[in-house]
């Protein structure tokens, strides 16, 4: 049954789901585990904090989203065509229409707010 309520477990679930699978994808897991390394601990920990302060306003994330992204090479267009399939299909599976919406919602924002920096354009949505 999916998740009816955003809370920190939910949100929990999602981040490792989700992180799981883009290790697990032959395009993404490369560019990943290259930027994150042995230090996915911390930034599973990181992502859960950030997705809490976005959808539940717990201003646990201190951070600066775009310029630690900005600092990645390697990124390429078709990256964000797969991150955003596979959070796509993890939000959906986890939660109920209208909150898989709501983090979709957030997810694109992000992908075309990095997509800008990258490539001064949004090229995949």
């Amino acid at each position: 049954m999916p998740y009816q309520e955003l809370n920190t477990a939910s949100i929990t679930a999602l981040v490792h789901e989700f992180y799981d699978a883009v290790r697990a994808e032959p395009e993404l897991g490369p560019v990943f585990d290259a930027a994150i390394g042995d230090n996915w601990d911390p930034h599973l920990a990181r992502m859960v904090d950030f997705w809490s302060t976005v959808m539940l306003g717990t201003k646990e994330f201190q951070g600066n989203v775009f310029g630690t992204h900005m600092q990645l090479s390697g990124i390429e267009p078709q990256h964000f065509r797969r991150w955003l399939a596979l959070f796509e299909t993890t939000a959906a599976r986890l939660f109920t229409p209208a909150l898989a919406a709501e983090f979709l919602v957030v997810a694109r924002r992000i992908a075309a707010s990095l997509q800008y920096g990258f490539f001064g354009k949004v090229v995949e949505q």
